[in-house]
């Protein structure tokens, strides 16, 4: 099969899929080369590249797109099915990853570590400041909003702590989810507005949806609690940027975030998020999968589901209903 990779791959996995595949390896394309690089392969490997309509119009002899990780909204799958083009993902693969970084912010921000680190720095010692702000997290109650892989494996880390866990029941989980969360003692809560009521800690681990997009805007920002803190790791969009910063000023929050609204796409560029500014906000630059172990298992999981494409099989396929219905 004529793949070809346009994401950073171990140079290990590279070269097991060029035994297996002819591979043509270009991790510094950009959405605005892939409708003319893309043209005679039948499956392309992407992580956070835009996978535009007017690319999978373009691209006669694709069948596949494979993201390396799990959120499929860069990549057009409405577009891919109409062409009769599988979108795979990879769900899990980076889940520890994404976890532990919710985790770091959460302790950052209960502990003030950047501003620790900046008075240090500076040469200020000030134990007796420091020393009244952090609340600890045993005890806390932690709200995590969306009880996926990632949000479970954030979960099993905070239940650690001796944090009591929260999430919104009635939604469809399947055996084992519901096992997992059981065994963490999550309790359930009606909605969404009822867990920010709730707790004094949430933690987003959703995909961008028209349903979930602008979801930290001001009607959900009402209920927080004064004082509370928020994290983000899934999907910049989630955030409305100036109802939480209009929050910010108001009602005495912390965040911590690992993705923006308009944030760059260029692994280098200057930035001017207002959100990464303000003084209480502990932020990250999108590298919530950026671990050597998650790099790995999303390598392995790129061959895999290659592998099992060729012999016919649709892995993770996110499309599957409009590839039925384009193929009826």
């Amino acid at each position: 099969m004529r793949v070809l990779v346009a994401d950073r791959l171990p140079d290990r996995h590279l070269a097991i899929l060029r035994d297996r595949h002819e591979v043509s390896y270009d991790p510094e394309l950009t959405a605005e080369d892939l409708s003319m690089a893309a043209r005679g392969f039948e499956a392309l490997v992407v992580r956070s590249t835009k996978v535009s309509a007017d690319c999978l119009d373009a691209v006669a002899d694709l069948r596949l797109v494979l993201r390396a990780g799990a959120g499929t909204d860069t990549i057009d799958a409405e577009a891919a099915g109409r062409n009769g083009i599988a979108v795979c993902n990879l769900p899990g693969r980076n889940a520890a990853a994404v976890a532990e970084l919710a985790v770091a912010l959460l302790l950052s921000l209960d502990r003030r570590l950047p501003e620790q680190v900046a008075d240090l720095r500076a040469g200020r010692w000030r134990k007796g400041h420091y020393t009244k702000q952090a609340r600890g997290i045993a005890g806390r109650d932690v709200g995590v909003v969306g009880l996926g892989q990632i949000g479970l494996a954030f979960a099993q880390r905070v239940a650690a702590f001796g944090a009591q866990l929260y999430a919104i029941g009635g939604h469809d989980r399947d055996d084992d989810r519901q096992r997992r969360a059981d065994a963490l003692e999550v309790r359930f809560v009606e909605d969404l507005p009822t867990l920010a009521a709730t707790c004094d800690v949430l933690s987003f681990h959703l995909p961008s949806t028209d349903q979930t997009r602008g979801l930290i805007g001001a009607p959900l920002l009402e209920h927080v609690r004064a004082g509370s803190i928020l994290i983000n790791t899934s999907r910049g969009d989630l955030v409305d940027a100036p109802a939480l910063l209009a929050a910010l000023e108001e009602r005495d929050l912390w965040v911590g975030l690992d993705v923006y609204p308009d944030e760059p796409a260029e692994p280098e560029a200057e930035i001017d998020l207002e959100l990464a500014r303000h003084p209480r906000v502990h932020g990250t630059h999108h590298v919530g999968a950026s671990t050597e172990q998650a790099q790995i298992a999303v390598a392995d999981g790129v061959i895999e589901v290659l592998d099992a494409f060729e012999r016919g099989e649709r892995p993770h396929c996110v499309n599957e209903d409009l590839l039925s219905r384009t193929n009826a």
